[in-house]
């Protein structure tokens, strides 16, 4: 084999070489995008649906509802709440015998990568007691932290802002 036959062979086994690189590291960028843009979706919709239900109760059920509305969350923010329903939000929910509706009316993703993300909530709760029984709406702003635990999201913070 000549000289130049051996310089031939060397360029393009470079050039192999290089263009398998570029594709690999394309093909990395494309699938961490990908899992960025499943996350933004599934985060969002987590968040919408699990806040919801964490301000949603009436005075009858208040300790099922709230208590199952604590499974979309992380365990360290599980027990903060679940200590704040005991001790605060069903007493005073059975005590006025308030009945709480939250709705999402708006939904957008701060931030988000493959295993944590950050929501603005736009939230719209309906609040009826004995002594308000025609109820009062009020919105309220969220910003709402997710952390994806195996395969679920959960919440892991929601701050008003």
């Amino acid at each position: 084999m000549s000289k130049w036959m051996k310089y031939v062979f060397g360029g393009l086994a470079a050039l192999g070489l290089i263009a398998a690189i570029v594709l690999g590291v394309s093909g990395y960028q494309l699938w961490q995008h990908d899992r960025t843009e499943q996350a933004r979706t599934d985060a969002m919709s987590t968040a919408g649906r699990t806040v919801s239900a964490m301000f949603t109760y009436e005075p009858a059920t208040v300790d099922t509802e709230l208590v199952r509305a604590a499974d979309g969350l992380t365990e360290s923010f599980r027990n903060d709440y679940l200590q704040l329903i005991r001790e605060a939000i069903a007493p005073g929910a059975k005590e006025k015998q308030l009945t709480v509706k939250a709705t999402t009316q708006a939904e957008a993703v701060i931030s988000a990568d493959p295993d944590h993300a950050v929501v603005l909530l736009y939230l719209n709760q309906l609040t009826t007691s004995k002594d308000t029984p025609d109820g009062t709406t009020s919105g309220s702003r969220v910003r709402v932290s997710l952390d994806k635990s195996d395969d679920r999201w959960l919440v892991s913070q929601v701050t008003p802002v």
